[in-house]
């Protein structure tokens, strides 16, 4: 075995693989991942630990894998993340904890991320239960959204004594997991609802179908219903457009509605009565993850699609391997290429964007270099379907219904080292902190805010209620 490159993993092959939704890669065997696990140095210094959100022992759960023992590798996962089965799955480990591995100094890095997969996979298929928690302290904490931040504040605190209880807007629980991130990256029966249940095996109540700011509000969770302290964890699911003409024409998406509308609705299975109208040549506008889960989408829906972003390849924000699997399985790409205008025909659906070339100038403050548009580039590209993948920004329901909350410029809710918001006793984190990120940052997030409660509740109530 060559100790410097990756033991490789299966994936379905493209041909096959655009015609289904199942998942595109296969994961690794128990030999298979022995055999990566051994190629971990067990560095003392642990410095892929230092760049993961979460923390995770990554050194120790590798070596349990590298030693066969698959279930002591899945109660330490345990120990640090309420997810490991997703963030195995579609965590940017690339851009994290692997990029730090030092086995990836002469070679390629360990795959960390494919080895958590494993064992969690494994946990699942096997039955066992992973996660303790400590007697119940009589402490109440409600959960505002049960996406990954949600889910990982109340697996926190569920395992440190506390009742908590989850309000979810949806009618299923999982947030992104469920909505946003499409059955070929993430299959949601075999994975999502697992870890959902292992949720509620700590304890954890969901309810569903509860918008805050209209069903209940945060000041009647903490001063009618008894509850001691709220983690707002909802996300952001407010789509940006570009503000250019022809933008409310038919057949122009966001991102959002249209993968919500494919995944937690199933619009693309002909069992399901919830159709989306999909046209044969479909422009994808952005370059990060939910624009390639887009694309991706559309083209498993019949479409030719194209991907049309305004800087070059090199600084697409959408992980390697997903860049790397749209061109498999024949996602074409505009470059450097803007549109300024979408255009319709006399029935008011697209019948065409019109767009402009960009070159890239001076750095912005993103670091990446800006785009600017070329004189007299202007072309127009032959689509019937615009999908917008260009961002999120939070709803603002809960923070203009929720008094003394603050939020910044761009509507996210402003919070402290501990998570903890301007209002007493409510802490927030993930994106409705942030803006759009990763799943993995939102868990890190929330893990600190979930320390932050902990934290707040001992010193003004102490370290147990009769209540």
């Amino acid at each position: 075995m060559d100790m410097f490159k990756r033991v490789p993993i299966a994936v379905q092959d493209p041909k096959e693989r655009v015609k289904n939704f199942d998942e595109v890669c296969l994961g690794y065997t128990a030999e298979e991942a022995m055999a990566e696990a051994k190629r971990c140095l067990q560095c003392k210094h642990k410095p892929c630990v230092g760049n993961c959100p979460v923390r995770i022992d990554i050194p120790r759960f590798i070596k349990a894998i590298a030693d066969g023992e698959f279930e002591q590798a899945a109660h330490i996962l345990a120990e640090y993340t309420a997810l490991p089965a997703v963030c195995g799955r579609v965590c940017p480990q690339e851009t994290q904890c692997e990029e730090k591995c030092v086995r990836g100094i002469k070679g390629e890095a360990v795959s960390i991320g494919k080895l958590e997969r494993f064992a969690a996979d494994w946990a699942r298929e096997n039955n066992i239960k992973v996660g303790k928690t400590k007697e119940k302290n009589g402490f109440k904490v409600a959960v505002i959204g049960s996406g990954p931040a949600g889910i990982t504040c109340a697996g926190d605190l569920a395992k440190e004594g506390y009742d908590v209880t989850i309000f979810e807007a949806l009618h299923e629980p999982g947030g992104v997991l469920v909505y946003g991130i499409p059955e070929f990256r993430l299959p949601k029966e075999s994975v999502v609802k697992p870890e959902i249940e292992n949720l509620k095996r700590l304890g954890v109540k969901i309810e569903t179908d509860v918008v805050v700011g209209r069903t209940v509000t945060i000041d009647s969770l903490l001063n009618d219903e008894g509850f001691h302290a709220v983690f707002i964890g909802s996300g952001a699911g407010l789509p940006k457009f570009m503000g250019i003409p022809g933008e409310n024409l038919n057949g122009v998406f966001s991102a959002n509605e249209f993968l919500t509308r494919n995944n937690l609705m199933k619009a693309y299975r002909e069992d399901y009565d919830t159709p989306i109208k999909v046209g044969k040549k479909v422009a994808v506008i952005g370059g990060g993850n939910v624009a390639m889960d887009a694309a991706r989408t559309a083209l498993r829906l019949g479409s030719d699609v194209t991907i049309v972003y305004r800087r070059t390849e090199k600084e697409l924000p959408a992980r390697v391997e997903e860049v790397h699997h749209a061109k498999e399985e024949g996602v074409k790409f505009e470059m450097l290429t803007n549109p300024v205008e979408i255009i319709g025909d006399e029935n008011g659906w697209v019948k065409s964007i019109k767009c402009i070339r960009m070159e890239l100038g001076e750095p912005d403050e993103s670091g990446r270099r800006r785009p600017v548009p070329i004189e007299g580039s202007e072309f127009e590209m032959e689509v019937d379907t615009v999908i917008m993948a260009l961002g999120t920004s939070p709803n603002p329901l809960i923070a203009s219904t929720t008094e003394g909350l603050e939020v910044d410029k761009r509507g996210c809710i402003i919070v402290d080292e501990n998570g903890q918001t301007t209002r007493e006793g409510v802490f927030a984190g993930g994106d409705v902190v942030t803006g759009s990120a990763t799943v993995i940052l939102a868990m890190g997030a929330a893990r600190t805010a979930a320390a932050g409660i902990d934290k707040y509740i001992k010193e003004k109530y102490g370290e147990k209620t009769e209540a």
